[in-house]
């Protein structure tokens, strides 16, 4: 099976927010392997921190950022 992360490679931008299990850390795992960028969701600031922070304790993603900045980072990434 081919997965985004093999597909674009460091073309892929994964981004990972609140959530209440850990399914999205090997993914974020596999984004960053393959070059990709990868944006991680403070976890202080999340409504559930569980998703987030295991995507940080898996491997340490490219940015952790607020939801906000994650905002303004998607708006500066649309316009590249």
């Amino acid at each position: 099976m081919e997965t985004a992360a093999d597909a674009y490679g460091a073309g892929l931008v994964g981004m990972l927010l609140t959530g209440a299990n850990e399914d999205g850390a090997a993914g974020m795992a596999s984004i960053g392997k393959a070059g990709g960028l990868t944006v991680v969701q403070d976890p202080n600031e999340a409504d559930v921190a569980v998703m987030p922070q295991e995507a940080i304790n898996v491997r340490a993603p490219d940015l952790v950022l607020p939801l906000e900045q994650i905002k303004q980072l998607l708006l500066m990434l649309e316009t590249h």
